[in-house]
């Protein structure tokens, strides 16, 4: 027998969110070196950076971040899942 009961049932989230912040991550390593760097970066900054990207996406639905060429939307995912993984207590 299998307890599972009260786990997430993480086969339920879109896949894609999965790929687009990898995309954005990937970006970020090339760009600053260390993976976990993100680790060192005030919340804050995160959260300006997640609506900065927001409200780009409100503008332009398709449009993409200048410098990385990554659609404003991934770089939204990726601000929003630094700041679950800092701010999950």
């Amino acid at each position: 027998m299998k307890y599972d009961e009260g786990k997430p049932k993480l086969t339920l989230c879109p896949t894609e969110i999965i790929t687009a912040v990898a995309r954005v991550r990937e970006y970020g390593v090339k760009k600053y070196g260390d993976s976990d760097s993100w680790k060192d970066v005030e919340p804050q900054r995160y959260r300006d950076a997640a609506f900065r990207h927001f409200v780009s996406y409100i503008n332009d639905p398709l449009g993409v971040d200048e410098e990385s060429e990554l659609p404003h939307l991934w770089h939204l995912a990726c601000n929003i899942a630094f700041l679950c993984a800092m701010e999950k207590d």
